[in-house]
Parts: structure tokens; sequence; C-alpha cells
């Protein structure tokens, strides 16, 4: 007999798998891989994944976060190449797991994940604008940009570039309006109804624009050879290994942590939930397929379908292979200009837009970093925008961390009285200088840092040095209560 739950599980896994069938095919044809790279990653995603333990709801597969990571890694190192990436990224999620660092993921700055997001974003709008016109979209994400003036000026000397475009923005409308028909109707995933009407207006009135090219799911698996794990001696591929594990590692922790808000059992273990993501992106690049993450959107479609075990998302795995083995001809009737409108609005959809909002009234300086990584993604690369959104959140943090307060009291006669609180590091050295060194020479000197909370060496050399210095002609400086944390 089934368990009380499978029936729900069962409804759940139908609903996931309709909403990931236009994904992971879309993600795939934009990522510059076969549809079926795509399906294979679901269907890991599902049946390996799916069974593994970390978090009970949580469903992966290819994801669009990661669109742009894989297309620079297939033009710069090649298929092949990107095999080798996944397996290495997914053997460092198990090791990275194994010692217990899936939660240290969760203090990855805020700002910096969305930030990445918000650039693979703007990234995946501005190339798949190419798409939803059956051109080819510059390689560069500045080019990507640049270009689309000259896109929209040749559309009106093609019929087949405005019969694409006309059925790209057809799907993204029905996706936007879908949300407000009744509630029944949206038992039916927005992307599904979407792609499906625009397939059957291409068949009817547009035959000529561009459909996704269907190789077979077995012509489409490319196991790894040993021999290419030697291109692992290339520092950017090595790069590329640690940008896969980052990336893929945060998203899909951070998607947990968004998923366990959303229904009432067994909470993630963030370390198990790393080590089966990697399990799957190691047989995912084993098997030459997309990478994975947990994903969002699909995460959320199984519980609000009233998932209650893992089953569901197995279940969706089920269904992604039946229907890669037995309807692959179905996918060669799709128009590739109605994936890019689904891809778009997945795009549109990674734009924090409402929360850079209340992000700027409330701490800019957040703000500035999610800006700052998103423009750096598009204009430099997914790795160099992520190291650099790194490196001015640690910087931000740093500058927050020595805020240090110098106040001084002159009573007149006699001594002067400097009083520091906060936090005495390098960063605020020169301005404590600055501060004793404008005091006059002549008077007596009480250096008060007994609301000091954490005094560093560098601090507390300089200190000592101009209390010395001070000294010289006579005893007038000294510096009271030895401060809290004096290194």
């Amino acid at each position: 007999m089934f368990p009380p739950a499978f029936g729900r599980d069962l409804g759940a896994s139908v609903v996931v798998f309709l909403v990931a069938l236009p994904l992971c095919v879309g993600v795939a044809v934009a990522s510059g891989l076969p549809a079926e790279a795509g399906l294979i990653t679901g269907i890991v995603g599902g049946l390996v994944v799916g069974m593994l333990p970390g978090s009970s709801l949580q469903v992966s597969g290819p994801a669009a976060g990661l669109t742009v990571l894989v297309f620079e890694a297939v033009k710069t190192y090649g298929v092949a190449a990107l095999a080798v990436i996944v397996v290495a990224a997914g053997l460092l999620q198990v090791l990275l797991g194994a010692l217990r660092m899936g939660r240290w993921f969760r203090a990855v700055s805020v700002s910096v994940v969305e930030g990445m997001l918000a650039g693979v974003g703007l990234v995946i709008i501005a190339g798949q604008l190419y798409a939803l016109a059956d051109r080819t979209a510059p390689t560069s994400g500045l080019g990507k940009i640049t270009g689309l003036p000259g896109l929209v000026a040749g559309l009106f000397h093609s019929p087949q570039a405005l019969a694409a475009l006309a059925l790209g923005a057809g799907t993204i409308a029905v996706m936007v309006l879908w949300r407000r028909v009744p509630r029944p109707l949206r038992a039916v995933p927005g992307p599904l109804v979407a792609v499906v009407l625009a397939t059957g207006a291409s068949l009817l009135f547009a035959p000529d624009v561009k459909k996704v090219q269907v190789h077979g799911l077995l012509a489409s698996v490319h196991p790894v050879s040993p021999g290419d794990f030697g291109q692992l001696a290339q520092a950017g591929v090595l790069g590329t290994v640690l940008a896969f594990t980052l990336i893929a590692s945060a998203e899909s922790l951070f998607s947990a942590a968004a998923v366990d808000r959303l229904h009432n059992g067994p909470r993630t273990d963030y370390d198990k939930e790393l080590m089966a993501q990697g399990v799957g992106n190691t047989l995912c690049g084993v098997l030459g397929a997309l990478p994975m993450t947990a994903v969002i959107v699909r995460s959320s479609a199984n519980v609000h379908a009233g998932a209650r075990t893992k089953a569901s998302r197995v279940l969706h795995g089920v269904w992604l292979l039946l229907f890669a083995a037995l309807l692959p001809f179905v996918l060669a009737v799709i128009p590739v200009a109605a994936l890019a409108g689904v891809l778009v609005h997945a795009g549109w959809k990674l734009l924090p837009l409402g929360r850079v909002r209340s992000m700027w009234r409330e701490h800019r300086s957040e703000t500035a970093v999610l800006i700052v990584t998103a423009l750096a993604i598009v204009l430099a690369g997914m790795f160099e925008g992520v190291l650099i959104g790194l490196a001015l959140s640690v910087a931000k943090s740093a500058w927050e961390t020595s805020h240090l307060r110098i106040r001084r009291h002159d009573g007149g006669s006699g001594p002067i009285r400097v009083a520091l609180s906060g936090n005495a590091t390098f960063l605020r050295l020169p301005v404590i200088l600055d501060a004793l060194e404008a005091l006059p020479s002549d008077r007596p000197v009480e250096l008060d840092l007994s609301g000091v909370r954490h005094i560093d060496h560098a601090c507390t050399t300089a200190l000592a040095a101009w209390t010395e210095r001070h000294n010289r002609t006579e005893p007038q400086a000294h510096i009271i209560p030895e401060p809290v944390g004096a290194a």
C-alpha cells in the first residue's frame, strides 16, 4: 500500500515536472548545449539528489543563475572541459560538505548573492533578446548591451525576426498575465502554457522560425574522458571550478533557507544538502550534462502543490526521464524564441528591484555592494564580478567594524583628555594619529581607552610610540585603563 502522503506527492511531482520541463530545455539552449543536456541534469536532480538526505522538499536541476557561467566556460574551454569543471566542482562540494562547511556558505553577504543574481539576470535578458529575434548574441556581456540598437534596427528588414519576436513577446505576456487567471487554471504552470501556445502559433503562422534541435537522449550523453582532467592544470579552469562551486553552493543553500520558511516539515541539514548537490554535479559532469543547483522556482512550486516527502522530487525526475526517452520529437517543434521568452522572464525575476529600493533607505553601503557586483558581472564576467563583490563586501565590513569615535575634553588649564571608543584597528590609525598630533605639545594629555572594545597590535604599538615621543621633554602624557582585547 502507498503511504498516506503519496497522493499529494504524486500530484506535486506532476506540477514540478511541468514547471521544470521548459526551464530545463531553455537553460540548456541558452547555455549553448543540446536541449537534452538540461533534461539529463533535471533527471539526475530528481532521481539521484532527490533520494539523498539534506532538504526534503527542495528540487534540483539546471538553473538560470548558472547559464552565463556555463556559456562562458563552453566558449572559452570547450564542452569537454565543461564536463571536467562540473565533476571537479561536484567533488569539491562533497568535500566541503564532509568538512561541515555547508553552514558557512550562509555567511556569504546577501548583497553579494543578490548582486550576483542581478548581474546574471541582466546578462540573460540582454543575451536572450537576440534569441527572441532568431539572432546570435555577442559573446561578451558588454557586447550584448551595446549591440541592442543594431538588433532593433535590423528587425525591420527581416520578417522572420519579427515573427520570432512576436512569439517571444507573446510568451512573456502569457507568463506575466497567467497570475491573474482563476486559481484552478493556475494549477497548470504559466511557462508551460506559454510555450505550448507559442509552439501552436508558430506551426500555424510562422513555420520558418528557428526550432529546438533534437539530438536524442543517448546521443547527448558525452561521458567525461580521464585524459580531459589534465585541463585542471590551467589556472583559468581552476578559477572556473571555484566559481561554479561558490555560486552553485550559495544558490542551493540560500534556496534551502527560503524553502524552509515555506513549510513546517523537517529542516534542512546544510552539510548533507551540500554533499547531495556535490554528488549530483559529479554525476552530471561524468555524463557531460549541465551543472545543477537547487532551484527556488521548482522548490516553491513543489511546496505549494502540497508535497509532503522527497517522493515528489524523485517522481518529477521519473517524468522527465519518460518524456526525454519517449517524446523527444516534441522538442523539435518548440520555437527557440519561446524558450528565450521563458528565460527573459526568469532573468527579470532575478533582478531584486523591490529589494534595492528598501535597501537603499536602510543600508546604502549594502546596496552599493549589490549594484557594483551586478555591473561587474555584466562588464567583466561572472567570476571576476563575484570576486569584486566579495572583496568589496569584506572591505565594507572591515571599515564598518573598525568604527571609532574620538572625543576631546579640554578643561582649560588642566590636562587635555582624549577619549576613544569603539574598535581601534589599523584602518583608523591615521585618524587617531592625526588627532593626537594636532594636540598642543605643552599640555598634559590623558588618553582614555576605557571605551575601546578592541585594539589591534598596530594601534597599540603606534600609541606607545606616540606617548614616548610626547614624554621626551617631561612626562606629560599617559594612557589610562588598558582596553579589553588589547593585542
